[in-house]
């Protein structure tokens, strides 16, 4: 279990949190009362707490995440922003060798990285996301190993122990993660505990670290840290970010990379 001080939740906060994804992104306050064993009453206390970090917003009866996008499955966010998710794609996918040992987790803008390695050969294709898995298996000579353990519907991924020890075993030489939000204090955020911990788990064994996220993502929030900023060494995006995280990146001796559209 992640530690209080490693997140911007509490235990409670982020139970519910990751029930909400489970949910879709919305659910009633007796639903979420009954699915955590507690009261409806403490359910409307950590909502209360959530909301005033602008983590989720409250309804009549109910709750839904502030971040939508990071709630939805992963399936349904591949058609959003498609064409941006595609030049960050194809940008992230210069930076990788070929025959290197890479690592793609479950989200919607490293599946388009996926897409876009599949002319590269004699890569080692480690991944927790089946996307990824189904994108590159048989293609150039390039092996494919999926991570075991739990298989999460919304991700189309596996999470857990399992997962982690499995991804444990290989020399990752670049490492490629999507992410939630990123703010200019915390760095890297998610959304569910378990991808956090993953990511965590890689970062800290990768030889080097891309992020691969869209610009719109940049001032949002989330509630979990992916990583330590410091662990990441490429960002790719769509568009030049605000002075403010530029300053941040260099600070963090971020290598930013600006996937622009054709004119």
């Amino acid at each position: 279990m992640i530690k209080p001080a490693d997140t911007h939740a509490t235990h409670r906060e982020v139970e519910l949190l990751d029930t909400l994804r489970a949910c879709g992104g919305s659910a009633r306050t007796a639903a979420l009362a009954e699915e955590l064993a507690v009261s409806e009453e403490t359910v409307r206390r950590t909502v209360k707490s959530l909301a005033k970090a602008g983590l989720v917003h409250r309804v009549h009866g109910g709750v839904y995440l502030a971040n939508t996008d990071a709630a939805s499955p992963v399936m349904s966010r591949l058609e959003r922003n498609a064409a941006e998710k595609a030049r960050i794609a194809s940008a992230a996918a210069r930076l990788i060798p070929d025959g290197a040992c890479v690592f793609l987790d479950v989200g919607s803008t490293t599946a388009y990285v996926a897409e876009a390695l599949r002319d590269h050969r004699g890569l080692t294709v480690v991944t927790n996301g089946l996307y990824a898995a189904q994108a590159l298996v048989r293609r150039n000579d390039n092996i494919v190993w999926l991570a075991g353990g739990e298989l999460r519907e919304a991700e189309l991924g596996t999470f857990g122990a399992s997962a982690e020890a499995f991804i444990g075993q290989f020399n990752i030489d670049m490492a490629v993660l999507s992410v939630d939000a990123v703010d200019p204090v915390s760095g890297f955020l998610l959304t569910g505990a378990a991808e956090a911990e993953l990511a965590r788990s890689v970062t800290a064994r990768a030889k080097r670290c891309l992020v691969a996220v869209g610009h719109t993502k940049f001032g949002q929030t989330a509630p979990m840290v992916a990583c330590p900023p410091e662990a990441v060494d490429l960002l790719v995006t769509d568009a030049e970010p605000r002075p403010n995280f530029r300053e941040r990146l260099e600070h963090w001796d971020i290598e930013l990379v600006v996937a622009k559209a054709k004119k």
